[in-house]
């Protein structure tokens, strides 16, 4: 899973622009033979769904501010070089080389990962969605950290580790959409669409968005996957 504005913030402040030299992978080449491809994997994410307040008497309930949503694909990349090169292009830029340490503790309910940029700063991250195929809906908070590896230490002692991602995102912005080159360790080179959607826009305006990107960045329907890496990683893991 990717985030939304808080994580550009940090993407803009720590992240820096390089070339990244990668090899070509095909989509039955990647390492995990847990990350299956699946006809339909668009997430619908949102950090924060509308609802009322009326804990005054005297008011009237008031609606909280709606919180950013995303419409989001995940999938194999077969060649990491030529994807780079389509995601350059359009973009008009090099991209931003980001390196993330994901670690995921265990809780009762959704899922609570802690990630390191590895620059002395990260993020507490608490999020759910529903593990289905298709448009999902994710509501998340984010806490950060300058001291990433004291409260990992904290976390671990307290819940312990279901286990860690560790992955080398390369991030390009293409109009309204978040596009991810990942070389995530153990599983191989994935790319994610994360389409920051306006208040204004249907859900359905999204996946147009992140259709016809896909078919620009040369990514076939085949190469779809659900769930994020640590699933993946997890399933992989049981099959080994």
């Amino acid at each position: 899973m990717t985030l939304s504005r808080h994580t550009a913030l940090i993407w803009g402040r720590f992240g820096r622009l390089s070339r990244l030299p990668l090899c070509g992978f095909s989509c039955s080449q990647t390492a995990s033979a847990a990350a299956t491809p699946h006809r339909e994997s668009f997430a619908v994410k949102s950090s924060a769904a509308t609802h009322t307040d009326s804990s005054s008497n005297n008011s009237k309930p008031k609606k909280s501010r709606v919180m950013p949503s995303n419409v989001e694909i995940k999938a194999i990349v077969s060649d990491p070089a030529k994807f780079a090169e389509k995601a350059a292009q359009l973009s008009q830029s090099e991209g931003t080389i980001i390196r993330q340490h994901d670690t995921f503790f265990n809780c009762s309910q959704g899922r609570l990962k802690l990630r390191d940029f590895m620059n002395e700063s990260g993020q507490l991250i608490f999020y759910e969605r529903p593990d289905t195929d298709g448009p999902k809906l994710s509501r998340y908070s984010i806490s950060p950290t300058n001291d990433p590896p004291s409260l990992r230490t904290v976390l671990s002692d307290a819940l312990g580790v279901k286990g860690e991602v560790r992955k080398e995102r390369r991030l390009f912005l293409i109009g309204q959409t978040r596009v991810h080159m990942d070389t995530v360790e153990g599983l191989g080179n994935y790319m994610e669409l994360e389409v920051v959607m306006r208040p204004e826009q249907a859900v359905a305006e999204g996946q147009q968005i992140a259709e016809d990107l896909m078919e620009k960045l040369g990514i076939s329907k085949e190469c779809l996957v659900t769930g994020a890496y640590m699933d993946l990683i997890l399933k992989g893991r049981k099959v080994t």
